[in-house]
């Protein structure tokens, strides 16, 4: 372990246990995180057909709120997490926590988890293909999206992204601080689409959910039954017994 690995690493560990960086550990119920996924992505999925314009008045409610500070931010937080900038921001946080942990098995769980648990949603929302508000009602009408707005995939990616970090911090001393941040940006990134009016609330809380109920079957699934079957990925008990 080199002298920049404690800050991932796990406290008050047995010497067995104390190189497995939160993200790693193996789920409790692998079975029900996976079924729980499916579930979710079903009924999310199906819910999606029903909602039509329900929330449209309070998708132009919010909307009178994009104006001054709070539009420019609003849009701020659009751009930065688009796909784009989101792909290069997950880049950099996997480059760093290679390089704190010199281990690039909780690099690629972290990337992973987020990866398989957001580009699906873009999936549903081509199934779905529920219509984005309608900007001829808008207040402050936002520029055309050419794509449907069900689920949101800046939310999904921004919980994904939470929920991940929170792994990875798991009984780490950041990890209150990864909680509490986590979930004022996930609450920002909700009002910042609703305000924007590029989603209408029920798409962002949609999202929400998505990100909460599939991604511990997303991290069982690709950390605990697939890398370990990647020679590189595997950790040293699995490459000891193997």
């Amino acid at each position: 372990m080199t002298a920049d690995a404690p800050l991932l690493r796990p406290r008050g560990r047995s010497s067995a246990d104390r190189d497995v960086v939160g993200i790693l550990e193996p789920a409790r119920y692998p079975l029900a995180s996976v079924l729980l996924a499916v579930v979710a992505v079903l009924v999310i999925t199906g819910v999606g057909f029903t909602l039509g314009t329900v929330d449209l008045g309070l998708s132009k409610a919010l909307n009178t709120l994009h104006t001054g500070p709070v539009g420019a931010f609003a849009d701020a937080v659009y751009h930065v997490i688009s796909p784009a900038p989101a792909i290069a921001i997950t880049f950099v946080v996997v480059g760093v926590i290679w390089w704190r942990t010199r281990d690039l098995r909780p690099a690629l769980a972290f990337g992973g988890t987020i990866a398989i648990t957001w580009i699906p949603s873009a999936v549903v929302k081509e199934i779905v293909h529920r219509a984005r508000p309608d900007v001829a009602v808008l207040p402050h009408p936002f520029p055309v999206q050419p794509d449907p707005g069900y689920p949101s995939g800046h939310t999904v990616y921004m919980t994904a992204f939470v929920i991940a970090l929170i792994w990875l911090l798991r009984e780490n001393r950041w990890h209150r601080v990864a909680l509490v941040a986590g979930t004022v940006a996930i609450v920002v990134v909700f009002f910042a689409v609703s305000i924007d009016a590029v989603h209408y609330p029920t798409d962002a809380a949609a999202s929400i959910l998505w990100s909460l109920a599939v991604a511990p079957g997303v991290r069982v699934v690709w950390v605990d039954w697939l890398m370990p079957r990647i020679p590189f990925l595997r950790g040293p008990r699995a490459r000891s017994a193997a």
